[in-house]
């Protein structure tokens, strides 16, 4: 049977076939999540073993996300090529395979390339999973079904950290890979069992072919530039400058093109409308700069606070309690707020969050560390549905999915970049700091010479050991102060992009039902 939309569309799932149903495609939605997210604390630990930079193994994550923004695009094409069911188990079945080549990879690069497939493929599985879970329930309950995937989304990022770090520590980092493999064969084949009847229509459609090829250039070109910038020493190298002409010349022809093109690949007329343009903006930057601080935070608690990986994933994971616990307050507050308020809410919450942190020292305790990341919690309840509400609202239903994954695109692409940016700040200011504070080591400083004097005491050696252990200090302290300008600047940005959110039209819950295509 191939069922459609309306009159033709399948009846929900009831009993052994709805609970199996949904639980399988939650659990493939929380595999990919969880594998965004499980990475994190991983860094230092797989950096170390394959003999690179943490910059370096900061790519693992950046080329995930890059290469799962551009899929994203291609989910409506593919799914009315394919299939629904088809598309979304065997894009669960490549994860496992792809999952499984990062387990394996015996240096970076093989690691980076499998990490590009695997984000690649990851692309369709959020959107197709909402789907699923719609056509399982009764359509009056379309919003549990809706809750229950975004408690599936936002269970990963509270998992993740603490799962990851507890394999780092006690197996090896493959295994965090490794552990897709089983979780994914048994959501693909549950899924097919149960759904594989209710397949979706196909059709040949034509794909933008010059379209996707230009995105593509443009989004690797970018984010190339931007994670090898530091290595190369920026604009003094010739491959810095030839990899952002390419990303520009791209990036202005693939505009062109897909305004010019009858039936893009991404609709970008849909920036012409107001709630779309002023919500995407603002999610995407806002996401930006709270994905780049997940990805920071803990590779600060590893490397300079001697946590293992496992207690600097304890310590991020509260950010999810509280977002958790307000995902079905959400649902019944928003239909009565205006979606504005919600989204200030949550921006002034993260700014206020940010500016804790940036208080922080080297001799910080876990409860001054823990503190700012369970409040993150509530900010980030208020933050994905009601900004995805008003990117969705006052759209025509044939244009929602489009929307959706338009939205989704620019908020994923902004994570990787955001995480490129911040990182590369993170490191100018640790050596400002770090020069600034040379300044001050010197033998005409009465300070300096004196605490030179106090370590050769507490440390029973002689004047190089002394100042050997002075210099480490030093940088540890100078780290300190970069990664508190980090946290900053984030809250800045935070407060400066409040007045996106007020470009938009109001609304009470408006596209609430699409909200989850936000995702996490």
């Amino acid at each position: 049977m191939n069922p459609s939309t309306g009159a033709n569309a399948p009846r929900s799932l009831t009993g052994a076939r709805f609970v199996l149903g949904t639980f399988a495609v939650a659990l493939a939605t929380f595999m990919n999540v969880l594998d965004s997210s499980i990475a994190n604390v991983a860094i230092p630990t797989l950096s170390g073993n394959l003999g690179v930079s943490i910059d370096e193994g900061t790519w693992v994550i950046t080329l995930f996300a890059a290469a799962n923004a551009v899929s994203i695009p291609l989910t409506g094409w593919l799914t009315q090529r394919v299939g629904q069911v088809k598309l979304f188990v065997g894009a669960i079945l490549l994860f496992v395979l792809s999952s499984a080549a990062c387990g394996l990879a015996p240096n970076l690069q093989v690691l980076l390339i499998a990490r590009i497939v695997q984000g690649a493929v990851a692309g369709p599985l959020v959107p197709l999973s909402q789907a699923l879970l719609l056509a399982s329930f009764p359509q009056q309950k379309s919003s549990n079904a809706l809750a229950l995937w975004a408690m599936t989304a936002t269970v990963g990022p509270i998992v993740g950290p603490a799962l990851g770090g507890w394999i780092t520590d006690n197996y090896s980092w493959s295994w965090i890979f490794y552990i897709n493999v089983p979780v994914g064969l048994f959501a693909a084949a549950t899924v097919w069992s149960v759904y594989r009847d209710r397949e979706t229509p196909t059709r040949k459609l034509p794909i933008d072919k010059v379209g996707l090829i230009s995105l593509i250039v443009w989004v690797a070109s970018l984010q190339i530039m931007l994670d090898k910038g530091k290595d190369l020493d920026w604009f003094d190298s010739p491959v810095i400058w030839a990899l952002t002409i390419v990303a520009a010349i791209s990036f202005v022809f693939f505009l062109i093109w897909e305004l010019t093109e009858e039936k893009p690949i991404v609709d970008l007329r849909l920036f012409a409308r107001r709630n779309f343009l002023g919500g995407t903006v603002a999610i995407s930057v806002a996401y930006a700069i709270f994905f780049a601080n997940l990805v920071l935070l803990p590779q600060w608690i590893q490397g300079f606070l001697g946590y293992r990986a496992v207690d600097a994933g304890l310590v991020t994971a509260p950010l999810g309690i509280f977002a958790v616990m307000l995902a079905p307050v959400m649902g019944k507050v928003m239909p009565r707020s205006d979606t504005r308020v919600l989204a200030t809410l949550a921006f002034v919450g993260f700014a206020g969050v940010f500016l804790m942190r940036s208080h922080y020292t080297t001799g910080i305790d876990a409860y001054t560390l823990v503190l700012p990341t369970l409040l993150q919690g509530i900010p980030t309840a208020l933050f994905f549905t009601p900004l995805t509400a008003i990117i969705l609202s006052g759209l025509p239903a044939e244009k929602i999915p489009a929307a959706a994954g338009l939205s989704n695109f620019v908020r994923i692409l902004a994570g990787a970049i955001g995480t490129s940016l911040l990182s590369n700040a993170w490191s100018d200011r640790t050596i400002l700091h770090h020069a600034q504070l040379v300044e001050q080591t010197s033998v005409d400083n009465p300070a300096f010479v004196g605490s030179i004097a106090r370590l050769q005491t507490m440390l029973g050696a002689g004047a190089p050991k002394a100042t050997a252990f002075f210099e480490a200090s030093l940088n540890t302290q100078a780290t300190m102060l970069g990664l508190n300008d980090i946290f900053w600047i984030s809250a800045v940005i935070f407060v400066a992009i409040v007045p996106l959110i007020w470009v938009t039209r109001p609304g009470k819950g408006a596209g609430a039902g699409a909200a989850g295509a936000g995702g996490h």
